[in-house]
């Protein structure tokens, strides 16, 4: 299923022809299509197989400036969704048409497609290297190749389209000692190929942490996030750089430009080609770019769509992203990275004579304030540079803005949590609360 296929398919054209001879000024067609083959593994064993399609469509008019968007799943008559979308653009106030016009049409495809064998013995790779060194674990996994294939057209002359192969592992081991469970779990996104051994080895590393239950320390102490933790400091920093955030006078950098905002290690950007969360243009067709928003410290720029844009008195970023086939488009990220250090993570763990890691957390979603209170679902416990165990029934609560003026050392371990390419990171000045007892 790639790209050409989707380009080669007459639906947007039908629907934009009728769209135009209905009377309408202007439309747009966003198409996906998407094969998903998941292979599934639960207690130590494969337990199935499966092979998900799906394929959406999105028509978006205007008529008298008045907008109407439809949506439809599978197939369907243009004229059906042309109807809908003209009788709802009657329900709507007038607004300004926010089209790109021809640019690029043909964007090489990203990815490899990986043979359903091939994410079998993956798995089963991964499960056996856990299973060796803890035979009592069980675990369950899903390793995935999904091919996603996009295309946007418009009456503006534009027709963009490409494909996009990303590969996805997920670990979960379960460790139950009597009345203590633990679950570990990790994973990766990437294309082309995944790493088994890696997966297998992070879950051993923190196994073997596990292996004693301490106490936790209280009070104000050094805080090392790993890099599958970090994330939860860097989804309040993605809303603060968002454009619809600044006109809203919501982001607390709004009028920061050209300010430090954070601590002079942290260097943050966008890179449209870097990692699989890449991609060659946002759903209003115009091409993504590299973009600097935080430089050792210093904010730089916001990210924003075409009407964001506009109306910030800048162009768009190439940021203009649908939450779903259903929605406007809006600003948002495709990739954010920061820029990691040279520390190793066990290097980060020897620099704490009394400090916490944290690693999995429970909750999460702190908003546009920062502040957050998070209860650790796995974290341990560093003393004199060594992990000593771990911690359970511990908070940390904090400010991420003040968190990160007050970061530290980077690790040079980033990896992809999500669409955040993030290291491992120590912070000081968070609190922490935990349990006294110490269980063996």
């Amino acid at each position: 299923m790639g790209s050409e296929n989707l380009s080669q398919d007459t639906l947007a054209e039908q629907l934009l022809e009728l769209a135009i001879k209905s009377g309408a000024e202007a439309a747009e067609v966003y198409q996906s299509r998407s094969l998903s083959r998941p292979v599934f593994f639960e207690a130590n064993r494969l337990k199935q197989l499966e092979t998900n399609q799906a394929e959406g469509t999105a028509l978006r008019l205007w008529q008298n400036g008045c907008p109407g968007l439809t949506v439809a799943y599978g197939s369907v008559t243009a004229a059906a969704m042309v109807e809908r979308a003209l009788s709802l653009s009657q329900l709507n106030q007038p607004e300004s048409v926010e089209l790109n016009s021809k640019s690029q049409s043909s964007y090489p495809d990203l990815g490899e497609d990986v043979p359903i064998e091939v994410l079998v013995n993956w798995g089963t790779e991964a499960i056996a290297i856990i299973r060796d060194a803890y035979p009592d674990v069980l675990c369950t996994a899903e390793w995935e190749c999904d091919v996603e294939t996009t295309r946007l057209v418009n009456t503006k002359g534009l027709d963009c389209y490409y494909t996009d192969t990303t590969l996805n592992s997920y670990v979960e081991a379960e460790w139950v000692r009597g009345d203590d469970f633990l679950s570990v779990a990790d994973g990766q996104t990437q294309r082309n190929n995944l790493h088994p051994e890696k997966v297998a080895n992070q879950i051993l590393q923190r196994l073997m942490w596990a292996r004693k239950n301490v106490s936790a320390p209280n009070g104000r102490v050094p805080v090392l996030f790993t890099s599958k933790a970090a994330d939860m400091l860097w989804g309040t920093v993605q809303a603060a750089l968002n454009g619809k955030r600044v006109l809203e006078k919501t982001s607390p950098w709004a009028s920061r430009i050209g300010k430090p905002i954070m601590a002079p290690t942290l260097t943050l950007y966008q890179d449209p080609v870097a990692g699989p969360y890449s991609c060659p243009f946002d759903d209003e067709g115009t091409p993504t770019q590299l973009l600097v928003f935080i430089q050792n410290g210093v904010l730089q720029n916001f990210y924003s769509d075409r009407t964001t844009g506009h109306q910030l008195g800048t162009n768009s970023t190439g940021n203009g992203f649908r939450p779903d086939l259903g929605s406007y488009p809006t600003p948002g990220l495709f990739n954010l990275l920061i820029e990691p250090g040279s520390a190793s993570l066990q290097e980060l763990i020897q620099k704490l004579d009394n400090g916490l890691i944290v690693d999995q957390m429970l909750g999460g979603g702190n908003g546009i304030s920062g502040d957050f209170s998070i209860n650790i679902d796995l974290g341990y416990r560093v003393q004199n540079g060594q992990v000593i165990g771990r911690v359970k029934d511990t908070m940390v609560a904090g400010n991420v803005y003040t968190a990160l003026k007050q970061v530290v050392l980077l690790g040079g371990d980033a990896d992809w949590n999500g669409s955040c390419y993030t290291p491992s990171l120590i912070v000081e000045g968070l609190s922490t609360i935990g349990r006294h007892e110490t269980e063996d």
